[in-house]
């Protein structure tokens, strides 16, 4: 097990992850700001799906996922459609011109990955691919499990 100022070591490096972000944020089109991204790209991992699922997969409020679900919906990148199963209810479904944008936010982080880890061998890469899958796996899925205790 690792020691104590390892784990302090790897939660500052977790800390710092917010900036690769932020850079990361700064790629994405005027007018898809990171949570469109997010739906556009949890519709095309997941497929069509109510606003139900996607506020918990977002782990946001039904209102805030509202929101973003009208601001894709107002560019033509999904379109909300009767659901078979319970016609009340609708169903998100990702477009072509949405899946047309999903693709160019794709490219636009790859080319970004590509040129910041260029000095990186493709051995590397994958290991940090993989470490980080069993990184989150390793917290669980947050939103639908109770938290596991932190022991002291």
């Amino acid at each position: 097990m690792a020691g104590q100022a390892q784990y302090e070591e790897l939660a500052r490096e977790l800390s710092a992850i917010g900036a690769v972000k932020r850079d990361m944020g700064r790629i994405l089109p005027q007018d898809c700001p990171a949570a469109s991204a997010a739906v556009l790209t949890l519709l095309g991992r997941h497929g069509d799906m109510r606003m139900s699922r996607l506020a918990e997969l977002l782990s946001v409020d039904m209102s805030v996922t509202s929101r973003h679900v009208a601001h894709v919906a107002d560019r033509g990148w999904i379109e909300r459609l009767p659901d078979p199963a319970d016609k009340r209810s609708r169903m998100l479904h990702l477009t072509a011109p949405g899946q047309e944008q999903l693709d160019e936010l794709s490219r636009r982080t790859s080319r970004l990955l590509a040129d910041r880890l260029s000095d990186w061998s493709d051995d590397e890469v994958g290991r940090l691919v993989q470490l980080m899958t069993r990184l989150r796996e390793s917290f669980g899925d947050c939103r639908a499990t109770p938290q596991r205790p932190v022991h002291a």
